[in-house]
């Protein structure tokens, strides 16, 4: 158990690391953080620090830089999370003000966690499975060409464009009072099964029309947005700076993978409001363990999902994280709402 002189000295450390990206020495400890005893104190204390492993040498300099297990030192016993200051959180709601549909709000929030953080964002759509289907309406594009548009409670705008060659307006007012009162007020997967029994009720002399909006009505609803992880922030990643060969290259490869996102997303656990930091080693996926990541749940008890930031093991962690819980926050309620 480290006492709270070393807790004081491993903070100082990462504070110091964290700012300059330079290996912290002893002089330098006590000159910046005054912290009232001799540089050969310092020196002790950091010793016992690596040899317990909680800061290590990079090199043969004097200095030493942060381990895996320091950071989560850090993280659970000496960290305080920064509370958001006002102008912060008035940053935050102009940002995602005017956010016309569940698409819009999880782009603007990708960016914002993005922008804020200087890091990679990521978040997952919220599961929809409980969600019901608030409207139905078919949009005439041409004299060929329809648009069908599926509103769900959880904000979720779905659009299919279709051929439905000679229609007219009246043929589509029928259409989507028929299709809509079968599924308008259902739960999704309820909503699919009724428009399907429907279908294999209709007269075989139903038109083609009737087909081919139920058509793309039942794609709509079979689509599960919650297997959907928006990703910010790349080019943030040049903080790693040289070690991309060994680094950045495999981060970069396993955001293009979906799976490996949800994956990621999926080691949040907690209620609304905490926040979940899986630092180097402790995230599961081989690409991130030289990485941290700083997520949190969002959304309502029935319709969950999580967002967060990836990046290097060298953060600002109490600043990150009062970000992530902040703005999860805000999108929940901001989806409550809507």
């Amino acid at each position: 158990m480290l006492d709270d002189r070393k807790l004081e000295v491993l903070k100082a450390i990462i504070t110091d690391y964290v700012s300059s990206k330079e290996p912290v020495g002893s002089k330098a400890l006590v000159e910046r953080h005054g912290l009232k005893v001799s540089p050969a104190t310092v020196r002790n204390d950091m010793a016992v620090l690596e040899d317990e492993g909680y800061i290590t040498h990079p090199h043969t300099s004097a200095g030493r830089i942060p381990t895996d297990k320091g950071y989560r030192m850090f993280v659970d016993r000496i960290a305080t999370v920064k509370p958001l200051s006002a102008p912060e959180k008035r940053a935050i709601a102009t940002f995602m003000n005017g956010a016309v549909d569940l698409d819009d709000i999880v782009t603007r929030t990708v960016r914002l966690l993005a922008q804020v953080t200087r890091q990679v964002a990521i978040m997952q759509y919220p599961v929809t499975s409980s969600a019901t289907v608030r409207h139905l309406e078919l949009v005439s594009l041409s004299a060929d060409r329809v648009l069908v548009v599926v509103i769900l409670s959880s904000g979720t705008v779905e659009q299919r464009t279709i051929e439905l060659p000679a229609h007219d307006e009246q043929d589509l007012l029928v259409l989507r009072d028929r299709i809509g009162t079968a599924v308008v007020g259902h739960p999704v997967a309820e909503a699919a099964d009724l428009l399907s029994q429907m279908v294999d009720r209709a007269h075989p002399d139903a038109t083609s029309h009737t087909a081919a909006v139920t058509a793309a009505v039942l794609e709509v609803l079979a689509t599960d947005t919650s297997s959907r992880v928006v990703v910010a922030g790349v080019p943030n990643l040049t903080a790693f700076g040289a070690q991309f060969p060994t680094t950045v290259r495999p981060i970069l490869e396993a955001l293009e993978e979906q799976v490996v996102l949800l994956r990621l997303l999926g080691e949040v656990s907690g209620d609304l409001g905490e926040v979940t930091v899986r630092i180097g080693s402790e995230n599961v996926d081989q690409s991130f363990q030289s990485t941290s990541l700083i997520a949190s749940p969002y959304g309502e008890a029935d319709m969950l999902a999580s967002l967060g930031v990836v990046g290097p093991t060298r953060m600002d962690y109490p600043s990150t994280m009062a970000t992530v819980r902040a703005v999860a926050r805000y999108v929940g309620r901001f989806l409550a709402e809507g």
